[in-house]
């Protein structure tokens, strides 16, 4: 099984990029996206000067619980800067989304409860609301995190979107939001 095939495996059809688009993204933007993978892994990640994207994290089933994940988040703090990256909401009826969102805790995320986040599937057309994480090594606040999502979604999830997939994702504007209206309870805090 070729990296594409795990992590469209793994991943839900909603939050999944096409191959096109992510072999186009490590071909055209090179300078800041980037494949991190073996046979128990893959971590597809965009760093920019100010934030890293982990924009997917796979680890085989035989493998979970060895501590890899870990390994790979810590390769990325190394580099010093704020790690951000996007989950599903505690689903009850799948418990991975729970062991995922445990781990990120453990790893010393927190949820960016003040940034709304729902963009609408390009495969599926519906919405897919999604919650923010982040690793700041410098405490960066939920403001600066929001324009670095804002950042990373115009530069790589909107990346040749009409090209690739034959209509566009909507604008920055109307998937993310950010202020006290957007306030939710810390979903880190409510896992069981």
């Amino acid at each position: 099984m070729d990296w594409f095939e795990k992590l469209n495996e793994y991943f839900p059809v909603h939050e999944m990029k096409s191959k096109e688009h992510m072999e186009m993204l490590l071909q055209e933007r090179g300078d800041v996206y980037y494949k991190d993978e073996s046979d128990d892994h893959v971590m597809m990640y965009a760093e920019f000067d100010e934030f890293i994207f982990i924009d997917y994290l796979y680890v085989a089933g035989h493998t979970r619980g060895k501590g890899v994940g870990h390994q790979l988040i810590e390769k990325l703090k190394q580099k010093n800067k704020p790690i951000i990256l996007e989950v599903e909401p505690v689903d009850y009826s799948d418990t991975d989304t729970q062991k995922r969102l445990h781990f990120y805790k453990r790893e010393g995320f927190t949820h960016a409860a003040s940034i709304g986040y729902n963009r609408r599937s390009l495969a599926t057309n519906e919405d897919a609301p999604l919650e923010i994480l982040y690793w700041s090594p410098s405490n960066q606040g939920e403001e600066a995190i929001y324009q670095q999502m804002r950042h990373m979604y115009e530069h790589i999830h909107t990346y040749k979107d009409e090209e690739i997939y034959g209509k566009s994702y909507q604008k920055a504007d109307e998937v993310l939001t950010y202020g006290d209206n957007v306030k939710k309870s810390n979903i880190l805090d409510d896992l069981n």
